[in-house]
């Protein structure tokens, strides 16, 4: 073997040993605030959560036992037009990643070039004897490597990657909101219904006192001003029910929207029946928030930014590539193929850029801050991400103790106006003692579905808080954690 050989021989291996190296850092997950050991409002012990996004979340909707609410998710994961958009981004994340991946291969083309050529009579260094035109006809096959020995390639890859893994958490997210968004809009359609049937009820109940109040008036028991207050009462109640009657049919065309029908031909037929606010473990175990799909997508553009950094410092070494040919050629006389026509080449090709003005340090400094701005979203959504698993569980708790006191309110409140329509009645109070009676009441009784209704409200959020659905055996909690828990609640409720 010759020397020449030797040395690009020991050129090539030293280069394929290099190509096992990154300029990338060394990725760490970015550091968050001290935690506390468990949840403020529910007593949960917390652990350090690595992002589990791709944990199966399920049918979460089923645990409100509705068939209506269960057959619109279904809907609106098929149908919802934004749901498709996010999906088609996680599709073009995945192709991009796909042509990032096709850097780590050699590419090899193939070349076909018949062509009829005329040289100038005046071309520089053209022989004598030289032809003034000629055919030259020209087949073969062209390959190059890149041999990506700082791992520029790799970290292109491997952003690629990560983006793709942000972008399928983004899908997850954007499904999941749109499925809670659902939820809590069925929740208020139904609270709706219900207030449209309190309405109802207290529109026969007024109707009724309008008759007595004018039998009454008739036989000059009752005056006039007695009777004008009955019609008062009974017109608002039905301006009411036009008021709440025109929210249902905006909640309606909303959810017309997210399941991606047009509102015009959408009704959902009205129902009275409550929905059962589901219980919530008051211990929702930490491993739970490890599925939020945004503190995944998070996590995975901080790794993304990490590899930029690769990226950006291969910049400032040597580019090596080895590229070759192999081929035939003739002037269009003879057999193209013959051995005597082949051309080959091969060898490596080495560039480096000597001044650039400062571009390559830009560049790495702009790699530095999106990795800095990646890991402050990141602390962010993790911060976020507990806030709001907070927020719910304080609702929740203190919803339930309002709605147990709205309903003892309630309960007064209808006592009193029975009591006020009976004196009436007997001739012993005025009607305005019977007006008031009644509107303390219808006002109970509204004030107490609107807070079961922000009840459904807050247990959906809470759902999309901690990135999905969960049971008690899936979650972990035993009956002892439960019970020492329900027995925190109620100690919390009794002071």
């Amino acid at each position: 073997m010759t020397r020449h050989a030797e040395w690009r021989l020991a050129a090539l291996a030293a280069a394929f040993l290099l190509g096992g190296c990154s300029l990338a850092p060394t990725y760490h997950a970015p550091n968050l605030p001290p935690m506390p050991a468990s949840y403020k409002e529910g007593g949960t012990a917390w652990k350090a959560a690595a992002p589990a996004d791709e944990f199966s979340r399920g049918d979460w909707w089923s645990i409100y036992h509705d068939d209506t609410l269960s057959k619109l998710e279904t809907r609106l994961d098929a149908n919802n037009p934004s749901l498709a958009a996010a999906l088609a981004r996680y599709d073009t994340a995945r192709a991009f990643e796909s042509q990032l991946s096709s850097g780590l291969f050699p590419q090899l083309g193939a070349i076909a070039n018949p062509q009829r050529d005329r040289q100038s009579d005046n071309r520089p260094l053209r022989g004598n004897n030289q032809p003034d035109e000629y055919d030259s006809n020209t087949v073969g096959l062209e390959a190059d490597y890149d041999l990506d020995l700082w791992g520029r390639v790799r970290n292109e890859v491997s952003q690629g990657h990560a983006q793709a893994q942000a972008s399928k958490a983004d899908l997850a997210s954007a499904k999941l909101s749109l499925e809670a968004k659902l939820a809590d809009d069925y929740a208020r359609l139904r609270g709706y219904d219900i207030q449209v049937g309190i309405l109802q009820d207290t529109l026969n109940a007024y109707q009724r006192a309008l008759v007595l109040t004018e039998n009454r008036h008739s036989g000059g028991v009752a005056s006039g001003l007695d009777v004008s207050r009955a019609q008062t009462q009974l017109h608002d109640a039905q301006a009411q029910v036009m008021d709440v009657t025109a929210q249902r049919a905006l909640t309606e065309h909303a959810i017309a929207a997210l399941v991606g029908v047009p509102a015009s031909s959408f009704s959902i037929a009205p129902e009275r029946e409550q929905l059962n606010v589901p219980v919530t473990p008051v211990g929702v175990p930490s491993t739970l928030l490890e599925r939020r799909p945004d503190i995944a997508a998070a996590e995975r553009r901080v790794y993304s930014a990490n590899a930029g950094i690769g990226v950006a410092r291969a910049a400032f070494f040597p580019d090596l590539s080895l590229s070759g040919s192999y081929g035939f050629q003739n002037t269009g006389l003879g057999s193209l193929l013959s051995m005597g026509n082949r051309f080959w080449a091969l060898g490596p090709l080495a560039t480096l850029d000597i001044f650039d003005g400062g571009l390559r340090r830009a560049k790495l400094r702009e790699a530095h801050a999106e990795f800095a701005e990646a890991s402050a979203d990141y602390r962010q959504t993790v911060l976020d991400a507990f806030r709001e698993v907070e927020d719910d569980l304080v609702l929740l708790n203190d919803l339930g103790t309002e709605a147990e006191q709205e309903d003892q309110a309630f309960a007064a409140a209808q006592q009193t106006m029975n009591i006020a329509t009976n004196r009436y009645r007997e001739g012993i109070v005025n009607y305005l003692d019977v007006v008031t009676a009644q509107t303390a009441a219808l006002s109970a009784q509204q004030r107490a579905e609107t807070i079961r209704t922000r009840r459904l409200q807050a247990s959906v959020d809470l759902v999309r808080a901690l990135g999905g659905g969960w049971d008690r055996n899936a979650a972990g909690i035993d009956a002892a954690s439960t019970a020492q828990a329900d027995e925190t609640k109620s100690s919390k409720n009794a002071r």
